[in-house]
């Protein structure tokens, strides 16, 4: 029997932070914006060819940005601590789940669904809202949205670091999104060759109360040697992201506690391309990499795509006992902003929403969780 042929291997379109903004800072702890809405800054180049080629409708859906401030540090002193909260004794992870937010708040193990159908097992999350720890107060909006609007839970006896580590990364990573985001706004004005029809991106994620991040751990693997057909999907299942742009850092490996480089090459986020060919897409430790979710091209009329992608579990003997700690941020437009679904739609086809109708953005992204996490409590 012929052995299957690896996937290749594809590096992210890259951008320098100093193209995305002149600002030589960053201003996580403020997040100012104008009056409009959209962020007070100073734009930096025009990018609209990297945008393209990263974004557009030819593009894989992924583009990394290369030295932001104070990100590498950032980065570190979060990931570092995924093990820690993993390892809290069951009886303290236990206080931290949130059963109404569907495990969208606080600790979630074997909550979730995979492609297959099985729930997964192989990693733990813990989610938070980076910029606000109560979003509102209007118990009616806890009731109808809670994935979004009910409070962060933070293990402030057990783990009181968390809290401060997890939020700071989160605005840098949001901050850079928002950045990116005006830059997408300029490339989908250039196709339309004329001012966008309707809201842009950046100014209706720079209202949004409700980006959520997630900080994954994949716990070690039990075999020193799995099957050599492996699916690519092992770690994470084939998915688009239904937020607009999803943060992404390069994960972080442990063994015994001990960091090491990824043991395995072919290991790692894997995206199909727009005709159909699956790639493994590459970006540096210390890049902070961005992917297009639904309503990015919902919003944009079709000019970004969505990214499926997944992500293949390490497969080779040296990845015994390793462990794989990241983070990810969902920008995404709250939970009221309205998004009308498209005449054509490829996604989501189960859950017959019909063609052209608005719905809230919370609604329509409660939809999607009540299929990945239904029948498990």
């Amino acid at each position: 029997m012929l052995q299957q042929r690896p996937p290749p291997t594809v590096r992210a379109v890259t951008i320098p932070f100093a193209d995305l903004s002149s600002r030589q800072r960053l201003i996580s702890s403020e997040l100012v914006c104008d009056s409009d809405g959209a962020r007070a800054q100073d734009r930096g180049k025009n990018l609209s060819d990297k945008i393209e080629e990263g974004f557009g409708r030819q593009g894989l859906g992924i583009v990394s940005i290369a030295d932001v401030p104070g990100y590498p540090e950032l980065r570190k002193r979060l990931l570092r601590l995924a093990p820690r909260v993993a390892n809290l004794p069951e009886e303290v992870k236990k206080e931290l789940e949130d059963p109404s937010s569907r495990y969208n708040f606080g600790w979630s193990h074997g909550k979730q669904k995979f492609e297959s159908g099985k729930f997964d097992t192989f990693k733990g999350s813990y989610f938070a809202n980076p910029l606000l720890n109560v979003p509102t107060t209007d118990d009616a909006l806890v009731t109808r949205f809670p994935s979004y609007c009910r409070p962060n839970i933070w293990p402030t006896d057990d783990l009181p670091e968390l809290e401060t580590a997890f939020k700071d990364l989160g605005k840098l990573v949001l901050e850079v999104g928002l950045l990116l985001a005006h830059h997408c706004d300029q490339y989908v004005m250039n196709q339309e060759l004329g001012p966008c029809a309707g809201e842009s991106l950046e100014r209706t994620l720079a209202r949004s109360r409700c980006h959520k991040g997630r900080l994954l751990y994949y716990f070690p693997q039990k075999f020193s040697k799995q099957k050599e057909d492996q699916s690519i999907s092992s770690w994470c299942g084939w998915h688009t992201d239904y937020a607009s742009l999803t943060g992404l850092t390069y994960a972080l490996f442990m063994r015994k506690s001990v960091e090491i480089p990824c043991p395995d090459s072919g290991a790692g986020l894997h995206i199909r391309s727009r005709d159909n060919q699956v790639v493994k897409v590459t970006f540096e430790d210390d890049e902070l990499a961005y992917i297009t979710g639904e309503t990015a091209e919902i919003l944009s009329r079709g000019h970004l795509r969505a990214t499926p992608h997944c992500v293949k579990a390490p497969s080779s003997e040296d990845a015994s006992l390793v462990d794989r700690s990241t983070f990810a941020l969902f920008v995404q437009p709250n939970w009221d902003e309205k998004i009308k679904i498209p005449s054509e739609y490829p996604y989501h086809k189960e859950l017959l929403i019909p063609p052209n109708e608005t719905l809230a953005y919370g609604e329509y992204s409660e939809r999607i969780l009540n299929k990945h996490y239904e029948g498990r409590t």
